[in-house]
């Protein structure tokens, strides 16, 4: 059974910053992308970034230059370095796991990051 735990979120003043982890556990195998996405409320469930295996990343044109998203194959653990923070990033934030061979995509509980002052 594939679970993924994120952790990292909570309350931070606009211009600040936060680093989002996911670690993910079970059988993946070494073949899957992973990714955050976000959630504001009354709005549509949107990718903030995604990495693939080989480390090509992707990012949403509203997050780009002040988020980072790495990865550590080792530890099976995905992170969003988040900088510049501004109340339009408030939501809550979804790590993702898409596994090519079997083209299963799992999903974490969420993390709730407020920018607010």
């Amino acid at each position: 059974q594939v679970q993924l735990v994120e952790s990292g979120g909570g309350l931070v003043q606009p211009g600040g910053s936060l680093r989002l982890s996911c670690a993910a556990s079970g059988s993946i195998g070494s073949f899957y992308a992973m990714g955050w996405y976000r959630q504001a409320p009354g709005k549509q469930r949107e990718l903030v970034a995604h990495i693939l295996r080989g480390g090509t990343t992707t990012y949403a044109d509203s997050v780009k230059g002040r988020f980072t998203i790495s990865r550590d194959n080792a530890r099976k653990k995905v992170y969003l370095q988040m900088n510049s923070l501004e109340p339009e990033d408030t939501a809550v934030y979804y790590c993702n796991l898409f596994v090519e061979t079997t083209r299963d995509m799992y999903w974490g509980q969420g993390t709730q990051v407020t920018v607010s002052s």
